[in-house]
């Protein structure tokens, strides 16, 4: 299986296991700029060459090596369950890609006709009501994590205890997991245990959002969007999440951890 969502830098100082829907464009630029001295022109998820990443062939046989022997510091981040299920809902559903066109092509017109959600019309911008489209969206994102109908769960929404069970199952060790809502201190600590070529003053690097303008703004504070109903599905789903990242289940409005990670317990429970 190897290391999927496993970018490196070129010059291997550091090792990152993307986690879709937490500062992953951010991190992204910033081990690009670590060894180039700028940022890369575009979003960073199409760069092809001044990085290593597991989808580009040719990378493979490197990151594997790397890892496999723990060569160079590796880390992740990590987001609270509640507000990246609602980002990803306003970004991947409600929005427009960078592409001019919907997310998945037939996957917004499915999610109107079988689930009743609602979108904002062709643009995304009309009024619409964010909570009952967002828990209707809710119902299908469980439908596919725990049935995989009416299709295979997509990366956006899967679990984020599964895309970093991968890394450790196949041979990875994380030196170092952090929180978006801390993205700062956290990014410092690997900053602070690596060898760049430039260095990154973090209070100077813009945020690289590539879903910002995607879609309508969110009208409501996070927890109007979470009844009781709701709760219960978000538990269904990122249970594995809630536990090991130390965020705050009965609270939604809470978007903070609660406690660091427990690396040896996360290695622990997802190196099974």
């Amino acid at each position: 299986m190897g290391f999927p969502g496993t970018w490196m830098t070129e010059s291997e100082s550091v090792v990152y296991r993307v986690v879709p829907k937490c500062a992953c464009s951010t991190i992204g630029q910033i081990m690009f700029y670590s060894d180039h001295g700028r940022f890369f022109d575009g979003d960073i998820h199409d760069a092809m060459s001044g990085m290593h990443k597991w989808a580009i062939e040719a990378s493979q046989p490197l990151i594997e090596k790397n890892v496999k022997k723990h060569k160079s510091y590796a880390f992740t981040c990590v987001r609270n369950p509640y507000t990246r299920i609602l980002s990803s809902f306003f970004d991947k559903i409600c929005g427009i890609q960078r592409n001019g066109k919907r997310y998945r092509g037939n996957l917004v017109p499915l999610l109107v006709q079988k689930y009743g959600v609602e979108v904002g019309g062709d643009d995304g911008k009309q009024e619409f009501d964010q909570i009952k489209s967002f828990r209707r969206f809710l119902l299908f994102a469980r439908d596919t994590i725990r049935f995989r109908k009416p299709m295979e769960p997509d990366i956006h929404w899967s679990a984020m205890a599964g895309h970093i069970s991968t890394f450790i199952v196949n041979g990875g060790r994380y030196d170092h997991i952090f929180f978006t809502e801390d993205f700062n201190a956290g990014m410092q600590v690997v900053l602070d245990n690596i060898k760049v070529k430039h260095p990154v003053d973090l209070k100077k690097i813009p945020r690289f959002n590539e879903s910002e303008g995607h879609g309508p703004a969110r009208a409501h504070p996070v927890e109007d969007y979470f009844d009781d109903l709701s709760m219960h599905i978000v538990w269904e789903i990122y249970k594995r999440d809630f536990q090991l990242f130390k965020y705050d289940f009965d609270n939604p409005g809470n978007k903070m951890p609660k406690a660091e990670v427990d690396l040896d317990e996360v290695h622990a429970k997802l190196g099974d």
